[in-house]
């Protein structure tokens, strides 16, 4: 499973989001983690729709997108988004 996080570089929250995902993929090792400034990345940030930031994409194995949030999640709801990615 992927996450992608997407952060700009004047952002306070995406750096709370940061330690959530960073947290996450502690507890989870199998997960593969891509933080995306949305300038610096800016073909694939608008590719995958996004409006703000942070968001966190959750990717299945498959590639399917299987949850989405804007904004600072809690560790119990990327923890569970991530059991729906496998």
């Amino acid at each position: 499973m992927k996450l992608e996080l997407y952060t700009s570089a004047f952002c306070g929250p995406c750096h709370a989001a940061r330690g959530v995902v960073t947290e996450a993929a502690r507890l989870v090792p199998a997960l593969g983690v891509h933080e995306a400034d949305v300038v610096a990345e800016a073909g694939r940030a608008e590719s995958r729709g996004i409006s703000s930031t942070p968001t966190i994409v959750v990717l299945s194995a498959a590639g399917d997108e299987v949850f989405r949030a804007d904004g600072v999640p809690r560790l119990d709801q990327l923890l569970g988004a991530l059991a729906l990615a496998v």
